[in-house]
């Protein structure tokens, strides 16, 4: 199943130096999940070659205007291009207002539905449960409220031994029921262990978002053994005191996190307008935790 994201926006605050505001887009099995939505969001996309018309499921984390000033764009567009079928959107509880407010003056009547789901910034909640995916909120520890995402891979059904299954002739009409764990009888009675004529999938992989916040341990046990861990990174560890006051995390933390929560790999990014280049938050970052990327904007990682 494909399960990867791609970065829009590796930006805190402004856009500058050819980074915009946090934006990214998970693909799950097809299936397109935008998480934040700042400013320079539909660019981000045309320029990478995202079509927004697949997007049916939006995530915000927080009302700071560099996670969600993109989104009204980004609304009436689906509109103006003729969208039609309902979209699902998980944010705080006073996005509505937002949304609503600016639509309601500039007199905006949107020919498909939003479906609204408000999020709990203190307690976990499981916000998605499909055939693929379930997402769960990550309370985080910001300024405002604000929730990071967890999307757990579902666990895939077993692998056809097609060399196996051919030689004993099973059926094209039992393959269903194998895939899902069943032995095969034949007809002489025979029977054969489904281990015998399947193989296990692939273990579901996990992607932990976390964007604004500072380093507290509160949210270190939901992201435990994430295969890859998204977290903010917005100063080099000699501004931790700047990085307290506005509850955000240093690029050595951001390695810390990774380490403690024995992360697979750690990509950072929200990075501060004062950094024009970003190697030295990445190396810094390496110093607790080696397998970590920065979040360049167009990059994809598989997950």
């Amino acid at each position: 199943m494909r399960f990867e994201v791609t970065i829009l926006g590796s930006s805190s605050a402004t856009p500058i130096y050819n980074r915009n505001p946090t934006s990214q887009v998970l693909n799950i099995n097809e299936r397109l999940y935008l998480v934040d939505c700042g400013e320079g969001t539909q660019q981000q996309m045309l320029r990478f070659d995202i079509r927004s018309s697949r997007i049916d499921h939006i995530f915000i984390s927080h009302l700071h205007g560099d996670h969600y000033l993109g989104l009204i764009g980004f609304l009436s567009s689906l509109h103006l291009n003729g969208r039609k079928k309902t979209l699902k959107l998980f944010g705080p509880p006073h996005l509505m207002d937002i949304i609503e407010v600016q639509f309601k003056y500039s007199e905006t009547v949107l020919q498909y539905e939003i479906e609204f789901h408000p999020t709990d910034p203190k307690t976990p909640q499981v916000i998605i449960d499909n055939e693929d995916v379930v997402v769960e909120t990550i309370p985080l520890d910001h300024r405002i409220d604000c929730t990071g995402f967890l999307f757990k891979e579902k666990k895939r059904l077993r692998k056809l031994l097609k060399d196996e299954i051919e030689r004993i002739g099973v059926p094209v009409e039992y393959y269903t029921a194998l895939k899902k764990g069943v032995d095969y009888t034949d007809n002489q009675g025979t029977v054969y262990k489904n281990d015998t004529l399947t193989a296990d999938s692939a273990d579901p992989k996990i992607y932990a978002y976390c964007s604004d916040t500072m380093y507290n341990e509160q949210y270190f046990d939901q992201i435990k053994n994430a295969d890859l861990l998204y977290h903010e990174a917005t100063f080099l560890h000699n501004m931790l005191e700047r990085a307290n006051e506005t509850h955000h995390t240093t690029a050595l933390q951001a390695g810390e996190v990774a380490a403690k929560v024995n992360a697979k790999r750690l990509v950072i990014g929200h990075f501060s307008a004062r950094y024009k280049t970003l190697e030295e938050l990445l190396l810094q970052a390496q110093s607790v935790f080696p397998n970590t990327a920065l979040a360049i904007e167009g990059k994809t990682f598989l997950i």
